[in-house]
Order: structure tokens, then sequence, then C-alpha cells
């Protein structure tokens, strides 16, 4: 065998390789998109106990935005007396403080030589004794709950959750990237939470819009210090101890979507970072519980970091359906492109109808631009996930659209 038949084969084999893994990807989410299309199935509350509730907005020189968010905040259709706004205040103006003690909330005022939304937590939880509170949400800075929210959530603590997701939504939709964060968001809201949970799977934690039992939240935290990706160590946490995650989709809390390609690449390439560092540190384990425990739920969650985010997955599967065509035998060349067909399949599915409309038709103009930004972030994405990088919201995205 000469050196151009070995070269022939080992580029067969990888394009095999390629094939088998972005292929089992896009079936994957084909699987949960169509999931998500039935309903989660629900019981009535257990008891209509009213929980007292610690709402957690830790904030990192939110100076602009952090007083309405907090006034927002108060407005729940839920009793007075049985939920506190807790804003945790990092590297803020005197000022802004001294607005924020006018509001009836609990203030925590800190300067953290290294700030991270762990450390914020630990601050203020630190400060909350054990059995004050029977569950605490954690919100953004920028996350602003419609006003049945916490009843929502008390809701479905009555059937014995240590963990519920919330419906986390766009609050505005004023750039291409904007609208593209939100379709995005929406696709991992269909796949990752509410197909999850219709086929009795748990849902996938978000960073916000979340809610815990109060002691276990506290408890774990104490031992949790990260810089990004906390939710994602929260997440798998529980699985491995078989704790449920719920998920509500009718529970929406509105949330600032990133309005240019940089912030865009920076959130991302954080994501990433975050993602291939838990399915290192928990691959292993999560398929020893699986094959020696059965815990199914647990090694899902590590097969999901393995997977290509979808607008890579979807640029890539693109570029090689297209280039199979000129290259390959016919048969390679189809093989590929119903490679694409499903993927694609899969992400219109999980597309909610309100988005299909002009507005989102212009921003698939700049898909092509967020497709090499994820590139280039993958390539740069060593250490992102420790390095703190701060994503500013602005009181001009302030416009909620409501449901």
């Amino acid at each position: 065998m000469n050196l151009t038949h070995i070269l022939y084969a080992l580029l067969n084999t990888l394009q095999v390789i390629l094939y088998i893994y972005l292929t089992s990807t896009g079936l994957y989410i084909l699987f949960f998109a169509l999931a998500s299309r039935f309903r989660i199935h629900r019981t009535k509350p257990f008891d209509f106990k009213r929980r007292r509730i610690a709402v957690l907005i830790p904030c990192y020189k939110e100076d602009e935005v952090i007083f309405e968010v907090a006034k927002e905040a108060l407005n729940q259709v839920y009793p007075k007396t049985h939920f506190d706004i807790i804003v945790i205040a990092d590297k803020f103006e005197p000022g802004s403080l001294e607005k924020l003690r006018q509001l009836p909330i609990i203030l925590y005022s800190a300067d953290f030589r290294i700030s991270t939304k762990t450390r914020a937590l630990n601050f203020a939880l630190k400060n909350l004794k054990e059995n004050q509170y029977e569950i605490v949400v954690v919100l953004d800075a920028d996350n602003v709950m419609e006003p049945h929210f916490l009843h929502k959530l008390n809701n479905s603590f009555s059937h014995g959750y240590k963990a519920v997701q919330g419906h986390r939504v766009a609050k505005n939709l004023n750039t291409n990237f904007a609208i593209l964060d939100a379709v995005s968001e929406e696709i991992n809201n269909n796949l990752f939470r509410k197909g999850h949970r219709v086929v009795g799977l748990s849902s996938a934690l978000i960073g916000s819009a979340m809610a815990f039992d109060f002691n276990y939240f506290k408890e774990m935290m104490q031992d949790i210090e990260v810089v990004g990706g906390f939710d994602k160590e929260i997440e798998l946490r529980l699985l491995s101890k078989r704790d449920e995650i719920e998920y509500l989709p009718d529970a929406y809390v509105y949330d600032e979507k990133v309005q240019n390609v940089k912030i865009f690449s920076q959130q991302r390439r954080r994501w990433l970072s975050a993602q291939f560092h838990y399915f290192g540190k928990h691959f292993s384990p999560a398929t020893k519980a699986f094959f020696h425990d059965g815990n199914f739920d647990y090694f899902n969650k590590a097969i999901q970091y393995l997977q290509m985010p979808r607008i890579l997955l979807l640029g890539s599967l693109t570029i090689i359906a297209l280039a199979t065509w000129f290259v390959n035998p016919i048969w390679v060349s189809v093989a590929w492109s119903l490679s694409l067909f499903f993927t694609i399949c899969a992400l219109l599915v999980s597309i909610p109808i309100k988005y299909y409309n002009f507005n989102t038709l212009k921003a698939l103009a700049a898909l092509p631009l967020g497709f090499i930004f994820m590139f280039l972030s993958l390539i740069k994405i060593r250490g992102a996930n420790k390095k703190f990088i701060h994503t500013k919201h602005t009181y001009n995205a302030f416009q909620i659209r409501r449901k």
C-alpha cells in the first residue's frame, strides 16, 4: 500500500468518525425537538402552602439597571410577607446604593477582590439563617419576573423538587443578534428543558430564573467556587445524586439578549469553555453511574456537553454537505445532506411560531457572521471559564415583551 492509499484511507476514516459525531448530534436534538411538541404531564399541587422565598439578585457594576429591576421584582402576585428581594451589589457607586436603600429590599454591599457570581451568592447565603426561607430563587441583574412567577414556583415545590427551572424569554429584540440570541435560547428551552421533561428526564439549568430548596442550596453552595458555568456545576451535582430538575414552561422571566457580535462571541466562548470543562470532569463518573447504578439522567447530561453547539453544527454540516457534492461519490453526498436535513428539521421544530416572521428572516443574514465568531471562539477557548467576563446590561433594553 503506497502513501496515497494510506492518506485516502485515513481521510475516509476521519470522515466516517465526523459523520457519526455530527449526525448523532442531529438525531439527538431531533428526538427532543419532536418530544417538545407534546405537553409535559402535570398534576395539581400537593398542597397550597405559601412558602417563604428569597429572591437573590447578584450584581456587578449594574448601577444603570438594578434599581428598576429590583422595583419590578417587588410586583409579585404573592404575599408580600412571604418573599424578600435580596440584592448583592458588588462594586456599586455610593449614589446607586443609597437609591436602592429606598426600596423595601434587603441590600448587601460588597467589593470582592475577584468578582464571581458564586462568590456573591455565597456572601448573601452566609448572612441568611438556615430555615429562614424554604425556596431560593436566583436571578441575573437584568431579569424581570412575570407577576405570577413566584406563585407558580411555590406550587411546583409542593411536589418535593429540589430544583426548578423557569422559562427565560427575551426582553428585547432590537438587533439581529438579539433576535438570534432569543431564538437560540428558545431552541434550547425546547430541546433541553421541555423536550427532556416530556420524556421524563431532568431539565437543564440556565444560570438564572431558577429556584432551589433553600437549605439544600445553601449547603451545596458552600464548596462551590467557580468563575464560569456555575449552573452546570449545580446541575451535575443534582443529577449525580438523582435529584430531578423540574421545568415550568409557563413561568416566565424576561432576560436581556446580547445586541452585537462582540458580546455574542464573548458569551459563547465562556459557555463553550465551561461545557468542555464539565464534560472532561464528569464523563467518566457519569458513565460509571450509568452502567453501575442505572443513572441515565446524569449520563445523558455528560453526553450533552460533548455535543457541538447548534450554530456550529448547522454551519459545519452546511459546508461539508455542499463540499461533498464536488469530491465524494453521490451516496456519500446524500448521506451528508440527510444529516443536514435532520438538523434543520430539529431546529425548525424547536423554534416557537412567534419567531416565524420577517424580522427573524432578516436576522438570519447575521448567522454566517455568528458561525465565524463561534468558530474563532472555539479556537480561543482555553481558560475562558477561569476568567470573569462581565456582560453589561442597559436600561434601554428594559422594554419587556409581555407574553
